[in-house]
C-alpha cells in the first residue's frame, strides 16, 4: 500500500480512537493528480450532509487536489470541492452516533492505493488541548535523547 499523502497535524491535533477506511468520488484527471502525489490534506476534514436518502453521506472537505498538469485547462474545476466518501451503511450508522458525542470529530490521516483504488484512512478523534500537545512535543524530545545516547554508549 503505498501512501500517497500523510496528514502530519491529525496526531498532533487530535487523539484518534478509531480508523476507517473510505473510497473517494473522484474524476479522472482528479485520480492522476492524486497518484502524482499532488494532493494536501492540511486543514481538511470529513462532514456529513443530509441528502434526500435516510442516511447523511460523508463528504471529504478542504482537501487541495490540484488540476493534473497534463489535463487540458478546466476552467471551473475547483481544488477543494467537497468529494464523496464510500463507505457501507452500518459504518456510517456507527460513525454518525460517535460523531454526535461531545467533541469528537472526522480526521483524514492518509491517503494511499490499494489495489490500484485511491482509499482515505479517517480516523474519530477528540480535539487534544494545549498541555497535552506539549506533554507530547516533550515525550518525543526526550526519545530522541534517549536513542541518541543508547546508539553513542554502543
Amino acid at each position: 500500500m503505498p501512501t500517497l499523502s500523510v496528514n502530519k497535524r491529525a496526531n498532533f491535533d487530535y487523539e484518534i480512537s478509531d480508523k476507517f477506511e473510505a473510497g473517494i468520488v473522484l474524476l479522472g484527471y482528479e485520480v492522476k493528480s492524486i497518484k502524482t502525489k499532488h494532493i494536501s490534506l492540511k486543514g481538511a476534514f470529513v462532514t456529513t450532509k443530509q441528502t434526500k436518502k435516510s442516511l447523511p453521506d460523508l463528504y471529504l472537505t478542504n482537501a487541495h487536489i490540484p488540476l493534473y498538469k497534463k489535463a487540458t485547462t478546466i476552467e471551473s474545476y475547483d481544488p477543494k470541492r467537497p468529494r464523496k466518501l464510500l463507505l457501507h451503511k452500518n459504518q456510517i450508522e456507527k460513525l454518525i452516533s460517535k460523531k454526535k458525542e461531545q467533541g469528537l470529530t472526522l480526521v483524514p490521516i492518509k491517503i494511499y492505493t490499494k489495489h490500484g483504488l485511491i482509499k482515505l484512512e479517517f480516523g474519530v478523534g477528540r480535539g487534544k488541548k494545549k498541555y497535552d500537545k506539549r506533554e507530547a512535543i516533550k515525550k518525543r524530545d526526550l526519545d530522541k535523547k534517549i536513542r541518541t545516547l543508547t546508539k553513542l554508549h554502543n
